[in-house]
């Protein structure tokens, strides 16, 4: 795993589902727990729990498959805001993904939270990343 979090997070679910594996370990940190409940509380993920291993936390994710599906994969992650490239984002300017369909996950000062809990509570952040 890099230096980059996040990008490690999106990166193992993508494989994950791509080759429809059920489970997925990811390491533990404040910020994927963040993200990781934010994906349970909008179904993407089926469960989460934490597993600790020679003093190291893992969250293993469960995640949701359709039966038959051939073509195209369930999820579509994409990493917006990099540590190279920050990009940020007023409430008003928050973008809408499939018209609504999809999750915008934003780091406020709020905590992180989706583009419509931030719509809600008026407030903008960096983009952290795209989920349809």
């Amino acid at each position: 795993m890099g230096s980059d979090t996040i990008a490690d997070i999106i990166t193992s679910i993508r494989n994950a589902d791509m080759y429809r594996k059920s489970v997925v370990r990811v390491a533990s940190t404040s910020i994927s727990q963040s993200i990781v409940k934010i994906l349970l509380r909008e179904g993407f993920i089926e469960n989460v729990r934490k597993h600790r291993e020679n003093n190291k936390s893992f969250l293993v994710l469960t995640l949701r498959h359709r039966r038959n599906r051939k073509i195209r994969n369930l999820l579509n992650l994409k990493r917006i805001s990099r540590p190279g490239l920050r990009i940020y984002s007023n409430y008003q300017r928050i973008p809408r993904i499939l018209g609504g369909m999809g999750i915008v996950i934003l780091s406020t000062s709020r905590g992180i939270m989706t583009d419509r809990e931030a719509r809600l509570e008026r407030i903008g952040g960096e983009i952290l990343c795209y989920i349809w």
